[in-house]
């Protein structure tokens, strides 16, 4: 199977391959073999990307997708009242078709907006069931996607026998493959990371974990003096790190997630963006929850883009989109496999409409796309050469019926935990 990807605007995101004005893109079984100027490729089905700028799928390096249903809700959340809402709330009303759902549909609104890869930090799991059906609602997606599985989140208990069952069911490297979301160090002891890390690298799984410096606390030298840092882990938000402890990440090669919307407005600090360039880091980017934030990588590289250089003038346009692409790749342990329009990586590439409106005409490719880009413009995606949207509209998707059950599932929900639909809605203080 040949795909020719024709006299697009072409950013590769790869120095040897380069960009090229108008340029072709050949795919042959899904994966990328050749980029240039002009390829003669006759027996090939032409995708004409006429006006449209190619490039790499985005890669989110964390997203809580199960939370689809009540996207909106938390516009104005503090932290403490996403923790009160969506975890002491919401979370004990989920049913597994729920997570389902939520998972199906997340997923699909990230290929939507261009996303083809996704590490989905899944910490709804009240129960085995539920933890299978966030893998089904993975699957039924056509994305790229990264079960982070946070089994036992915020506890000590043995997580062990729940881990080595979800992960017999994955096998080879296909396009759903499985991580382990870390429990600490914020959440519990240096004791339960030790035996999380090594049941990890027992399966040969990557790892994720939340982590943030409050007052005097120093959880990376914590980790590091008891030999807990790996190259395999990705940090999340780090907002408060000491420019030290990112040094220590740097040394052994850690990776760092940030989440700059949310870490905005729900109070965490600063997102950390430049500081992790200074310590010798190469940031990757995430959404982490779409009931606070949109759910789109365009939105996400703006805000962190527009914040650093309010802070010093530093970063270009062109950073973003490789902190979304080639550097997300990289933090998930795929980069031989995408984020760039390399030869002999899987063939995830979207389209974006360079005729729309909003962006026409541009100028400088990589300023519009990180400047003025939105879902909007996601005009063609491929998945390891696979079409799964075209012309504006995903493929093979029944999204009226999807829709339809999604409320339903939000609705019952949300009954069941006494909340009004519609309107704005946070938990009352306690002193209230």
């Amino acid at each position: 199977m040949r795909i020719l990807l024709t006299g697009g605007t072409v950013l590769s995101l790869d120095p040897a391959v380069g960009d090229f004005a108008s340029g072709d893109v050949l795919v042959e079984d899904g994966v990328i073999v050749e980029v240039a100027e002009r390829i003669d490729a006759p027996d090939a089905e032409v995708i004409d990307a006429t006006d449209r700028i190619v490039l790499p799928g985005f890669v989110d390096t964390h997203r809580h997708t199960w939370q689809t249903a009540f996207r909106g809700m938390g516009a104005d959340w503090t932290f403490a009242d996403y923790l009160a809402t969506m975890h002491g709330t919401l979370r004990p009303r989920y049913q597994p078709e729920d997570v389902y759902l939520g998972n199906l549909l997340g997923r699909l609104e990230a290929l939507h907006s261009g996303v083809t890869t996704m590490l989905d930090w899944f910490h709804c799991a009240e129960s085995p069931e539920h933890a299978d059906a966030a893998v089904a609602g993975l699957r039924d997606a056509p994305g790229r996607s990264i079960f982070c599985y946070g089994a036992g989140w915020g506890t000590t208990d043995p997580i062990d026998a729940e881990i080595r069952r979800v992960h017999s069911g994955f096998s080879g490297n296909g396009l759903v493959t499985m991580a382990l979301g870390l429990r600490g160090a914020d959440y519990t002891t240096m004791d339960t990371v030790a035996s999380d890390l090594e049941l990890a690298a027992e399966l040969g799984l990557r790892t994720s974990l939340h982590v943030a410096s409050v007052g005097t606390q120093r959880p990376i030298a914590d980790l590091r003096e008891h030999r807990l840092l790996r190259a395999t882990t990705t940090f999340v938000h780090a907002n408060g790190i000491a420019d030290d402890e990112l040094r220590m990440l740097a040394d052994v090669g850690s990776s760092v997630s940030i989440s700059p919307d949310v870490e905005l407005k729900m109070g965490f600090g600063w997102p950390m963006t430049g500081r992790v360039l200074a310590a010798g880091l190469r940031p990757a980017l995430s959404i982490d929850d779409c009931p606070a934030v949109g759910g789109d990588m365009f939105s996400t590289m703006r805000t962190a883009y527009a914040v650093q250089r309010g802070l010093d003038g530093g970063l270009r346009s062109r950073d973003l989109l490789e902190y979304a692409t080639v550097d997300g790749a990289r933090a998930c342990g795929l980069e031989t496999r995408t984020g760039s329009l390399t030869p002999g990586k899987d063939a995830d590439v979207i389209l974006l409409r360079a005729d729309d409106l909003t962006v026409f005409p541009v100028f400088d490719p990589a300023g519009t796309v990180v400047t003025a880009g939105h879902p909007g413009l996601v005009d063609t995606v491929l998945v390891a050469g696979h079409v799964v949207k075209h012309d504006g509209v995903l493929v093979d998707v029944d999204l009226p019926a999807l829709r339809a059950r999604l409320l339903e599932s939000r609705d019952r929900i949300a009954t069941a935990a006494g909340i009004p639909l519609g309107g704005t809605w946070r938990p009352l203080p306690e002193s209230e």
